[in-house]
């Protein structure tokens, strides 16, 4: 592709020197618009080559208001030449007015005598047609192109590739390739990666094994648009055939094992790319303490903060590493670690920090501590998001503090005038719900403006199940399942309200609607980290004779203490079978597993998969003061932080 170049120096008078000189330094807004009034003044808005110096800087922001001010300057020049549309042009076509590039691309063809450097406008306008859906506009493009000596630049003919899968017109897109005068490694990267967006991963996989040659674009290219299909097998062998792998490489990997919900393979992977000697970027770093969130225990997360503490090249202060650090030290039961680092980088003013603390907050059930945070925010003038909001509004729920939840709410809409989402909505649905204003969760559901969806009514249902309000249980469970039928969690929830008014003709019917159907009840999981290995604890798999043996004195033990196991949980009619089944729920398991391989003073902590129920949640609770052990269990919703026979929920959860 050529070069703009000038042949003649430009000769400036000393106030357009002066006024140029000003635009160098010019840093803000602001500023740009007192130095425009000055050239108004001084009569120099002629001045093809100072206009265009303004309209740069009013671009380089890409804000829509910014945006809108370079037209404003662009629409009072009388005689603009190709350098003021390319800016504007290329501008344009990265914005969401993508449109504007277009109309601008057409009026300079028909303003300008001369095309010397149109070349560099057509990629941006083939970009704005893709990003504008103008299939008709890119066509008329194309065939410009094709009339012209730049269908032989690459750097062209690949933007005609990318605007075309843009365009979702895969065959054109292979139209163009197959007839490509020349092809480079780049236009068979922009074939591969088009095919993987269009979601067809055999015709990629067949453009990949024909590439001439491959460079690391598109290795890592094909890598990332296969685990972003959930094709993680299919990426980790084209990763082990890789000769030559950068931080790129591992990265996208890791980071495709998370976006798949494989925290260990992301968690090994890492391992293995430090054992390689390749220093960790960022986004691997993120990638790696979101596994370890998701698996939830903390000592491999406390080596990657050293790991960040120590590097030469990473920052707690810089990017998402801070914020990353805060959630993971929180979903592993580290709070106070989480505010530790919270408290070292709240100065930056980053709402993604506020926001990861407000979160943690919220699943500890410390609703008044992130009420706290909120006042903090409104004091130091950092505007709150939705993010914030739902956070808090998660925290009033856990925490049972319904009118602090209700302000929360008018806060968000009256003060900061957020429009709720959906999700706002659930939140006070189950604010009141937890509380037993059962009416108050109803009048929220139908008031909405949205259609109540299944995590709406699923908040209904465990209300009802909780206060005992069997028919609008009924109902509430019946929608659920009419919009996720194949959720499992309804179906049991709704057994489980008709078990506990001994409705067992009903229990029965739900569980034959569930086989009928193809349901399958999620399966009760609970892991424990022991020296490095994690082990895991399912509900009707084989158990270790030692765990039975140990679960065996630790009810003969809490018996003595008053314990007597909560049979509505079971979901069988024969009593003889209740107790039983109950004794081998998974987390009970693992606390059996922990109590024998923890050592004595340090805290045993387990995650499950499911919600803990009632009961489990008493004989932890017992456990905790018998055995003078601290416990935290993190389920499927929160944690709970077991001591001296008492839980941090306040049994309100």
């Amino acid at each position: 592709m050529t070069t703009i170049t000038t042949s003649v120096p430009i000769q400036f008078s000393s106030t357009t020197t002066s006024t140029l000189s000003l635009l160098e330094k010019c840093k803000s807004m602001p500023v740009l618009h007192q130095i425009h009034a000055s050239v108004i003044k001084t009569g120099l808005t002629s001045h093809t080559f100072l206009m265009s110096k303004l309209i740069s800087i009013c671009t380089n922001s890409r804000s829509p208001s910014d945006m809108n001010y370079a037209l404003s300057i662009f629409n009072s020049i009388e005689e603009p030449n190709f350098f003021i549309f390319f800016t504007l042009i290329r501008a344009f076509a990265d914005t969401p007015n993508s449109l504007q590039s277009i109309l601008l691309y057409s009026k300079m063809l028909t303003t300008l005598e001369e095309f010397h450097g149109l070349e560099f406008s057509i990629p941006s306008v083939l970009k704005a047609c893709g990003r504008s859906c103008a299939f008709e506009e890119g066509r008329q493009v194309h065939g410009q192109i094709m009339k012209t000596e730049f269908q032989y630049d690459p750097f062209v003919s690949n933007s005609m590739l990318r605007m075309y899968f843009d365009l979702k017109d895969i065959r054109s897109a292979r139209r163009l390739f197959d007839t490509m005068p020349h092809r480079d490694v780049y236009s068979w990267n922009s074939m591969v990666a088009g095919y993987l967006k269009a979601g067809e991963i055999g015709l990629a996989s067949e453009i990949f094994r024909e590439m001439p040659e491959r460079d690391l674009v598109s290795w890592n290219s094909m890598i990332d648009g296969l685990v972003k299909h959930g094709k993680c097998e299919l990426a980790r062998e084209i990763f082990e055939m890789m000769k030559h792998k950068n931080v790129v490489s591992w990265t996208c990997m890791i980071s495709g094992y998370m976006l798949n919900h494989r925290p260990k393979e992301a968690l090994d992977l890492f391992r293995k790319m430090l054992s390689s000697g390749i220093e960790p970027d960022p986004a691997a770093i993120v990638s790696v303490l979101s596994a370890i969130a998701d698996l939830g225990f903390v000592e491999e997360g406390k080596w990657i903060h050293s790991f960040v503490c120590r590097s030469k090249f990473l920052s707690i202060e810089s990017g998402v590493i801070g914020s990353a650090l805060i959630d993971m030290y929180s979903k592993c039961g580290y709070i106070d670690n989480a505010r530790d680092i919270f408290k070292s980088i709240s100065h930056r003013r980053n709402i993604g920090d506020w926001n990861s603390m407000l979160s943690g907050l919220a699943i500890h059930g410390l609703g008044k501590e992130a009420l706290e945070i909120l006042h903090d925010m409104e004091r130091m003038e950092i505007e709150p998001d939705d993010i914030t909001f739902l956070a808090v509004l998660r925290a009033s729920s856990h925490g049972g503090l319904v009118q602090e939840g209700q302000m929360c709410f008018k806060t968000m809409c009256e003060k900061y005038k957020a429009v709720p989402k959906i999700q706002h909505y659930g939140c006070m649905i189950d604010l009141y719900g937890r509380a037993g204003h059962l009416e108050d969760a109803l009048k929220i559901l139908q008031e909405m403006p949205f259609e109540p969806d299944v995590l709406a009514w699923k908040a209904i249902l465990s209300s009802c199940l909780k206060h005992g309000k069997i028919e609008q249980g009924r109902f509430a469970a019946l929608r659920a399942i009419e919009l996720a039928p194949k959720d499992s969690s309804s179906y049991i929830l709704l057994s489980n309200i008709y078990a506990k008014t001994g409705r067992w003709e009903d229990v029965a019917k739900i569980r034959s609607l569930m086989k009928e159907r193809g349901v399958k009840k999620v399966p009760g999981c609970s892991s424990i980290l022991i020296k490095g290995e994690i082990h895991e604890f399912l509900v009707g798999e084989e158990i270790d004779s030692d765990v039975v043996k140990k679960l065996e004195e630790m009810v003969f033990r809490l018996n003595s203490e008053g314990y007597r196991p909560d049979l509505n949980q079971v979901l069988v009619d024969e009593e003889k079978d209740k107790e039983s089944l109950l004794s081998f729920h998974s987390e009970k398991m693992a606390l059996a597993f922990g109590l024998i391989n923890v050592s004595k003073g340090a805290p045993v902590h387990i995650v499950k998969n499911l919600r803990v129920c009632s009961d489990c949640h008493s004989f932890f609770k017992l456990v905790s003061k018998v055995y003078n052990r601290q416990i935290i269990l993190r389920d499927q919703n929160r944690f709970h932080h077991f001591n001296d026979g008492s839980c941090s929920c306040n049994d309100y959860w």
